[in-house]
């Protein structure tokens, strides 16, 4: 559940009391945003994660069954995750990230291994239960992808998730002038066949271990309406670029589709508007 609070400019002011806009509340986590994006572009999704016995778990059950998502939840004694972001008047964000899972939670096998041998493609967010699916993934011979978000190529958390993934997407923020060095390291040390690094208005780079060691700039999209809202816009990014991927299309390819997708998420607030595969394509030409 995403708290999204408005306000004039980032950082905040420090203050004991700073005046905002109306402050607004919807289901938001970027593996449920992930499903519902590669919902609207008409592929054929099964979500599962852990969710509260709680309001806010039941809100984002009845937004996933809206968007049409299969959805399956177990229960997390911890409650259903949350975040406070902070948008600032140009759609720029930051996220106060309240994982809450407990570290010792894990997904049972007998649970996933239905649907990951039903599966052409597995995209796992960087909760910690999700490491621990890795080994069966491999076993099986399913394409991973995953979204390290804001990883700075050093903290260990995000490391098992950077190497073991066949495709890899991060924001170059993280990094920062670092970023190409970070790619080329997620492919020397691990298995991705491609790493995509998101730079909002900046486009996007992509790193294959054919071609060159320097990541190939991808122009962004222009938004066809004014920013809204950033929120979202990554996970956009990445079912524009799985949908892509699917088909079968080239990553360059991809990653322009992506571009698409993550435009068209800024101008709306939240997954309201979800962009469709004909508009998707027709955003390309």
């Amino acid at each position: 559940m995403d708290t999204v609070v408005r306000v004039d400019s980032l950082p905040v002011p420090l203050a004991d009391s700073v005046g905002v806009g109306p402050i607004r509340e919807w289901p938001g986590q970027t593996g449920g945003n992930v499903a519902l994006g590669c919902q609207a572009l008409g592929l054929n999704v099964k979500f599962l994660d852990f969710i509260g016995d709680d309001w806010t778990g039941s809100q984002v059950r009845e937004h996933l069954t809206k968007g049409g998502v299969d959805f399956d939840g177990l229960i997390s004694p911890a409650g259903t995750r949350r975040a406070v972001n902070l948008v600032e008047r140009t759609g720029r964000r930051m996220s106060l990230h309240d994982a809450r899972d407990p570290d010792d939670l894990r997904m049972p096998r007998d649970f996933y291994l239905p649907y990951l041998r039903r599966a052409r493609h597995v995209h796992l967010s960087i909760t910690n239960f999700t490491r621990f699916l890795f080994d069966d993934i491999v076993e099986q011979g399913v394409p991973v992808s995953t979204d390290l978000h804001d990883w700075d190529g050093i903290d260990a958390y995000h490391r098992e998730f950077a190497y073991r993934a066949d495709l890899v997407f991060l924001s170059a923020a993280g990094a920062g002038e670092r970023i190409a060095a970070v790619m080329r390291e997620i492919l020397r040390e691990g298995r991705a066949q491609a790493v995509v690094a998101t730079a909002g208005a900046g486009g996007s780079y992509l790193l294959t271990r054919e071609g060159s060691r320097t990541p190939r700039p991808v122009p962004a999209t222009v938004p066809p309406a004014p920013v809204v809202d950033s929120n979202g816009a990554g996970d956009a990014y990445v079912a524009g670029f799985l949908y892509g991927r699917l088909a079968g299309r080239d990553l360059e390819d991809c990653a322009r589709l992506g571009a698409v997708a993550g435009a068209h998420a800024c101008t709306v607030e939240g997954s309201a508007s979800l962009i469709g595969s004909d508009a998707l394509l027709s955003g390309t030409r």
